[in-house]
């Protein structure tokens, strides 16, 4: 490429950059985020069903029932490169379709779900199908918006993953009222929907011509980033210096290396050498890692304080959470005229900064008392805005990656948050002890880590290089 002028992050040139404007464009993001809110709503809704499967599986063990939760999050993080890539390859509108299909038939299998096996077989299922609607609904998006409005939709799509995220222990919570069972079967009328309109709406992207999956990569990614995962997510249980959890990470590290020598030495790896080489995408991978280490470990500290230090019952520790999802919501559609004002540098350090000023809040302000409107709500109304600014401004390295490469581009973003995730809570929970009610001192340590961690994303976000900000 000869004369490149500096561009920002965010809206660097992409494939199509130049194609009209897509008039379906808006409902087309609306479907590919229908997944996106699917794959992360269902992953923390079941968070809050513990108590109603123990009554449903008399007998069962606590460690058996966490691979309804820990199962989903392992294969999910697993998958998501190499369901990008074979999306890339074959068809990403087959691919979001035949996931979505699939979604919905997991769903009907873990409601109906007769015993606890079942359960998690459908639950495993499920992820599969997620692994392939997540990295594939971006790829899908993306192409159909102009240049000038991609942070927007980026931002949009962002947040709705926030609003699932931070919603799901609220809806889990009204749902389980009724029956656990209602978690999933809420899911069947949203993918049919999906799968109609999916069929009329999104767009048939052109297949990059290539030599075939590759199969060795995609292997060696599934198995490294599923024994990675499985060591944050088991380490609390097994212990961290326990054999299992060395041997998980000593195979991580083993398997990651052949898999980085396999990518440097194949003709057509599952992960293409030129997209580390962009420095972009590697601030957005580092960054989303970091910021996903705070915001994961947030969310699951929330819950804990509001019902183990202030009592609440599990719907209204719901509720107390929904503020942050809310605002996120609310600055979502303005995301992308902030980045296109200041530019995704300035956005990805100042969200990291109100992150951290939100987490800074409860450390100086929250106690033993509960005094929700003064010591909680601002800290939640601050982390809300801290995401909904840094995460568009961190995925919007997806955006001038080539058209061929967005879903496993996109696979790959979410394979760091996905692991970011894991190791978050994990080290969460080391910070908080094995007591069912942590002390208040606990939780304070726990929120200075999640303030070393947005302050680190927001460092991330510096290394970003871009042009003065254009007022668009």
């Amino acid at each position: 490429m000869t004369s490149t002028p500096r561009t920002r992050p965010v809206d660097a040139a992409a494939p199509a950059g130049s194609a009209p404007a897509d008039p379906r464009r808006w409902l087309v993001l609306t479907v590919a985020s229908a997944a996106q809110f699917l794959a992360i709503l269902d992953l923390f809704a079941v968070t809050v069903a513990f108590p109603a499967l123990e009554g449903s599986f008399r007998g069962a063990s606590l460690a058996s029932m966490s691979w309804v939760l820990n199962g989903y999050t392992i294969v999910l993080a697993a998958l998501l490169v190499p369901a990008g890539r074979l999306a890339d390859e074959t068809s990403r509108k087959g691919s979001f379709l035949t996931g979505m299909v699939l979604f919905g038939l997991s769903s009907v299998g873990c409601a109906l779900a007769p015993g606890l096996t079942v359960l998690i077989i459908a639950r495993v299922v499920q992820a599969v199908a997620a692994a392939v609607l997540v990295p594939t609904s971006l790829g899908l998006a993306l192409p159909a918006f102009p240049e000038r409005e991609r942070s927007t939709a980026i931002g949009i799509w962002t947040a709705v993953a926030a609003v699932a995220a931070g919603s799901g222990p609220v809806l889990g919570g009204l749902l389980v009222q009724i029956s656990w069972r209602w978690i999933f079967l809420i899911n069947i009328p949203v993918c049919a929907v999906a799968v109609l309109a999916g069929v009329r709406l999104l767009p048939t992207v052109p297949r990059k011509a290539s030599q075939g999956l590759d199969l060795l990569g995609s292997a060696l990614i599934l198995l490294a980033s599923g024994a990675l995962t499985m060591a944050f997510v088991e380490a609390p249980d097994w212990g961290y210096a326990s054999p299992g959890t060395l041997g998980c990470f000593a195979a991580a590290l083993v398997l990651t290396g052949v898999c980085l020598r396999h990518i440097r030495r194949a003709a057509d790896p599952i992960i293409s050498p030129t997209l580390f080489a962009s420095r972009l995408f590697r601030v957005g991978t580092t960054g989303i890692f970091l910021y996903y280490l705070a915001f994961a470990a947030m969310l699951f500290e929330a819950a804990l304080f509001l019902t183990g230090q202030w009592h609440y019952s599990v719907l209204r520790a719901g509720l107390g959470i929904a503020p942050t999802p809310v605002t996120v919501m609310i600055l979502s559609a303005l995301s992308g005229k902030i980045i296109r004002r200041t530019g995704a540098r300035a956005s990805a350090v100042a969200g990291g900064l109100v992150f951290a000023a939100g987490c800074a809040w409860w450390l100086a302000a929250a106690g033993p008392a509960p005094h929700y409107a003064t010591a909680y709500l601002p800290g939640a109304i601050l982390v809300g805005a801290g995401n909904a600014l840094i995460q568009p401004a961190l995925f919007g390295a997806a955006s001038g990656l080539p058209a061929e490469q967005l879903s496993v581009g996109s696979g790959t973003l979410m394979m760091s948050r996905q692991i970011g995730s894991a190791l978050g809570v994990a080290l969460l929970t080391a910070i908080l002890g094995s007591s069912e009610h942590p002390a208040m001192e606990a939780f304070r340590h726990g929120w200075i880590y999640m303030i070393v961690a947005a302050l680190l994303a927001a460092l991330a976000g510096l290394r970003y290089r871009e042009s003065t900000p254009t007022r668009a």
